[in-house]
């Protein structure tokens, strides 16, 4: 009896699909530089503000923080449970670290939410708080 001793089987096919997987990588992470998809990525910048209750008005202080510097236009705005906004926002362009402005509030014992955005010099504008007073 005569037995063939054929092991040829599995090792080029493996061969095959590594060599494959690893083109297909290579080929992907090579269309990301050249097309420019990894410039995209957006920073956060780091700044703060603060909103508290004082009775019913509201005091909104901008905190600043290392991108301070960058800061060209803050907005407050104040709006009722409902979402109506219940107090003109309040602006101020190149703030300075401890701006404050306080909100009248309408005397209801609801919920109001603090929506304070900041637009920088690159043109990007970014939430600073959202929040439920």
């Amino acid at each position: 009896m005569k037995f063939n001793n054929n092991e040829e089987a599995v090792s080029p096919v493996i061969g095959v699909i590594l060599m494959v997987a690893i083109t297909v990588i290579l080929a992907a992470v090579i269309a990301v530089f050249v097309f420019g998809m990894a410039s995209d990525v957006q920073t956060t910048k780091t700044v703060a503000a603060t909103a508290k209750q004082s009775g019913t008005d509201i005091i909104v202080t901008y905190q600043g923080g290392p991108d301070a510097s960058k800061v060209t236009f803050i907005n407050a705005t104040v709006y009722s449970s409902s979402g109506v906004e219940i107090n003109n926002s309040s602006s101020t362009e190149y703030p300075e670290v401890g701006y404050t402005t306080t909100f009248i509030g309408d005397g209801s014992a609801a919920q109001e939410r603090v929506l304070i955005t900041a637009d920088f010099d690159d043109g990007t504008t970014q939430v600073l708080l959202d929040k439920l007073l």
